[in-house]
């Protein structure tokens, strides 16, 4: 039987939101389809009026920390988000030659059948400490796995908006 998952929303807090790519491959392995991610997410975020308070874009996963959207849900957030984003990429493949398709989708025999895990961890963010916390395992992230050796290396991430007052690839909005 599957857990039920419980999700708090209403309350005004931050939601710290990590989901990942189908079976844990890098779909997100090149910086194309990065920048494309971060490209939608603003995207997203314009259309349903959440906050983006950090982000982190890595190979096969993402962390997200957003406020409660003026529409929807986060979870709504989730689901038009990962739509547009497969939508986007999958199209971009697709016009790769048949012959590249295994280079475009990082050494898999064909495209897999999704792109997205179903579901995503959705973790309420109440105080100061927790969202400094999540931020700086966010901006870490790329680092712990070795992809670069300074958070400033990985330019999809929010560490320069934090760290040298930098707008980076898509805006940053901070809260007290």
């Amino acid at each position: 039987m599957r857990n039920k998952l419980e999700r708090r929303y209403g309350e005004g807090d931050l939601h710290f939101l990590t989901f990942s790519c189908y079976r844990r491959q890098a779909l997100l392995g090149g910086a194309r389809a990065r920048s494309k991610f971060v490209k939608v997410l603003g995207e997203v975020r314009e259309k349903y009026g959440f906050l983006l308070v950090g982000y982190v874009v890595m190979p096969e996963h993402v962390h997200l920390l957003i406020g409660e959207p003026k529409i929807g849900t986060p979870s709504t957030v989730m689901q038009v988000l990962k739509q547009r984003v497969s939508r986007e990429l999958r199209r971009r493949k697709r016009r790769v030659p048949a012959g590249q398709l295994k280079l475009a989708f990082a050494a898999a025999e064909k495209p897999p059948p999704h792109f997205w895990q179903r579901r995503f961890y959705d973790f309420n963010v109440w105080s100061w400490g927790k969202r400094k916390e999540k931020l700086e395992y966010m901006h870490r992230n790329p680092t712990t796995r070795k992809l670069v050796k300074h958070p400033r290396e990985w330019p999809w991430s929010s560490w320069s908006f934090y760290e040298k007052g930098e707008r980076g690839l898509v805006k940053i909005d901070p809260v007290d």
